[in-house]
């Protein structure tokens, strides 16, 4: 992206108002909104404009809680909500829109008891699936604004290829430990996820929130900046973030920024597209589905884990999570080999008897079986759901992380 004599770029970043106003505010409308209605930069005008906007938002977790909250007491009209999951006591360190008492309870049910604490004048649209290249396009359309709060790249560059297709602006972010990301992608007026990340990182090379963990308030943090870019499309003020991200270091207490031109070449918002129809991200990423089944074939249940140690029978465990976990809870007897490890460690791998790999929920357990299989270690299976899996069905008394 090239930039003119006076700093502006060719590409404007400054696009009109993303939707038309409605026709009026109720007189209780006007009240709760009053704080809005005196910024002369959104007034009247850029209220009626978010009564009239229909924003859908990819979960109800992290970044889905402080998004949906705000974009309800700020008076988006319609939101749409798109989660799957239940609310279980791990979410609460940081997915704020959920409480203790809804333990158990669908996200989305749960979401839209607070939003609808928070703003009763808001339409809320529950989407209990998972966001597919069989859905999505369906799903996008009736939306103005997506808002993209998930954490595996699979499904963003699904989002990113659906609103592409579709014409429509999202907002992404992206959350990790202490390190947070913001961007605007809209390709009509510049770069796209794909300009800024042409291919995914190889599997396994950046751990979800679940298995690398995410200080709690940074969910907030960059949750509220994703909001404040969709009221700044909503209502045309200021400059959003198209062609721009936004890096955030919390322990540094740093923001960082960064240009993102628009790649010519970008094979789905270039000039010449070769993708023009949602493909198969999980393969694409790498997340191919011969890595699960091979898995599943030589896994074992927390029951017949279990059931094996009971009958008394010699079984090696191999821990393969890192050593701030392992102190958090692991199995007695077991060996701590973390993943980055297990390649020069492997001596250490009894090559006959029971050998069970494991980690937190049976991710890297599986990258790591798949290896082992392949350098000849074939009396190793790892265990299905990892440690978590054992807390839930096995002891119930083991702490979770």
């Amino acid at each position: 992206m090239t930039s003119s004599p006076n700093g502006s770029a060719d590409q404007d970043r400054r696009p009109p108002p993303l939707v038309e106003p409605a026709e009026g505010l109720t007189n209780q409308e006007i009240r709760r909104y009053s704080r809005h209605l005196i910024i002369p930069d959104i007034a009247m005008d850029g209220q009626r404009r978010m009564k009239n906007a229909k924003v859908l938002c990819i979960g109800a977790g992290g970044l889905g809680s402080p998004v949906a909250m705000y974009l309800a007491a700020a008076g988006v009209g319609t939101l749409g909500l798109v989660d799957y999951d239940v609310v279980d006591e791990t979410n609460l360190q940081r997915q704020i829109m959920h409480g203790q008492s809804d333990v158990g309870r669908k996200k989305l049910d749960s979401a839209e008891d607070s939003i609808k604490e928070i703003n009763p004048f808001v339409n809320v649209i529950k989407h209990e699936t998972f966001v597919t290249s069989e859905n999505a396009l369906d799903l996008f359309r009736g939306y103005d604004l997506i808002i993209d709060g998930s954490d595996n790249f699979p499904t963003r560059y699904l989002v990113n290829d659906a609103c592409v297709l579709l014409g429509k602006p999202y907002v992404w972010g992206s959350i990790y430990r202490f390190d947070g990301q913001l961007s605007v992608f809209w390709a009509e007026h510049g770069p796209c996820y794909r300009c800024l990340f042409p291919e995914p990182p190889p599997p396994g090379m950046v751990p979800s929130c679940a298995e690398g963990g995410v200080l709690g308030m940074l969910c907030g943090t960059i949750g509220s900046l994703q909001t404040t870019e969709a009221v700044k499309l909503i209502t045309g003020t200021g400059d959003p973030m198209i062609g721009r991200m936004l890096i955030y270091d919390a322990l540094e207490l740093k923001f960082r920024e960064l240009k993102v031109r628009k790649d010519p070449e970008c094979p789905v918002c270039g000039k010449n597209p070769t993708v023009t129809e949602l493909i198969d991200y999980e393969a694409f990423c790498g997340v191919t589905p011969d890595v699960a089944e091979f898995a599943s074939q030589v896994s074992l249940t927390p029951r017949e884990l279990a059931d094996l140690i009971d009958s008394g029978q010699d079984v090696t465990l191999i821990d393969v999570r890192e050593p701030h976990e392992w102190e958090i809870v692991h199995f007695d007897d077991a060996k701590l080999i973390p993943v980055a490890e297990v390649i020069e460690r492997a001596s250490e791998i009894p090559q006959s008897g029971n050998v069970v790999v494991y980690c937190k929920v049976g991710a890297r357990s599986a990258e790591v079986l798949r290896w082992l299989h392949s350098v000849g270690l074939t009396n190793t299976k790892h265990l299905a759901g990892g440690i978590d899996a054992w807390a839930n069905q096995i002891d119930p008394s083991m702490p979770r992380y």
